[in-house]
């Protein structure tokens, strides 16, 4: 009878619950569905991101999160949620807790006191941590414990599982009964971005001006570097008086700035063009078969606010271990 007490527990897990809150174009959905989980509610207010969501699960987010209530909100046993990180990022303005973005954290406090699942599982920049000295960040360790979370929170970069990518980010995790839980070692093995690249891309040039700044400062890098013909060679934050160079066969970290700007997007130098949207869709360790609208600048900025799908997979995959 125990035993099967205990098959019924594993079966149970196998079927778990799950929310997708700022949910973008559904990278926490992908990972959390890859280990028998059922999402039961979503939401997110860019309309971009809602469609693509639509195009690849079949359903549209609801909207603002800070306008529906907690008790309409299904039971679910994971909450799942990338909140906002530009309040707390060294690209913004680092405004924190006083900019609006930031106090969307206290709606999954909220519907945490509401709704008491199992567990959750929230993302954001590395610079919370530090954001106004560490108190950010202890507000929101302190708010969870508070709401009687064990939590337990690590920076992880992209390019350790998987995915040929430099893009560090905190990963926070909260159990309501006490365990052992461990976030994910880092994979002996890297992916050099080369691997992911596609071939005879004949478009995504750059333009004569960002080239010619390209070239420039070209000259001056080799010049204190030797490169490394194994690995591409990416260029960044290209102007007349910067531009910032990566040859280690990782990607610069996709940002959400990318396509708003034109060269945030990063550049293969040697052939002189942008990273295309199914690179960067791959990049996130995105499968080829994720369906995204071709506008560019719409695509490339949703990918960039995306989580890293590799990453959040093998977190979830500890997670569920426990929850069984």
């Amino acid at each position: 009878m125990k035993g099967k007490d205990n098959q019924l527990n594993l079966n149970q897990f196998n079927n778990f619950k799950f929310i997708d809150l700022f949910s973008g174009i559904g990278g926490f959905r992908l990972a959390f569905e890859s280990h028998g989980g059922t999402c039961v509610f979503s939401s997110d207010i860019d309309k971009w991101a809602n469609e693509t969501y639509y195009q690849n699960f079949g359903e549209y987010p609801k909207g603002d999160i800070s306008k529906i209530e907690s008790k309409d909100i299904p039971d679910h046993d994971i909450l799942c949620g990338g909140f906002p990180c530009q309040p707390f990022s060294i690209a913004g303005r680092r405004l924190g807790f006083s900019d609006t973005r930031g106090t969307l954290f206290f709606e999954i406090e909220r519907i945490l006191k509401e709704k008491s699942p199992k567990a959750f599982l929230l993302e954001n920049v590395k610079g919370l941590v530090n954001h106004d000295k560490g108190n950010t960040f202890l507000t929101i360790k302190n708010s969870l414990e508070k709401l009687g979370y064990n939590v337990f929170y690590q920076i992880l970069n992209s390019k350790d599982f998987g995915v040929p990518q430099n893009r560090e980010r905190i990963f926070i995790v909260g159990f309501k009964d006490k365990v052992n839980f461990e976030f994910p070692k880092p994979l002996k093995s890297k992916v050099n971005v080369r691997d992911i690249l596609e071939k005879d891309i004949k478009d995504h040039k750059l333009s004569d001006i960002a080239g010619s700044h390209v070239d420039n400062h070209f000259k001056s890098y080799i010049q204190s570097k030797k490169l490394n013909e194994e690995y591409p060679l990416f260029a960044t934050e290209i102007r007349p008086s910067r531009c910032v160079f990566r040859n280690d066969g990782f990607s610069p970290c996709l940002t959400a700035k990318m396509g708003t700007g034109g060269n945030n997007v990063p550049v293969l130098v040697p052939e002189k063009r942008k990273l295309t949207v199914r690179e960067c869709l791959r990049i996130q360790g995105f499968p080829d078969s994720f369906k995204i609208k071709p506008n560019n600048s719409q695509s490339y900025k949703q990918i960039g606010n995306s989580v890293t799908v590799p990453v959040i997979k093998l977190i979830a995959k500890e997670m569920v271990k426990h929850l069984k």
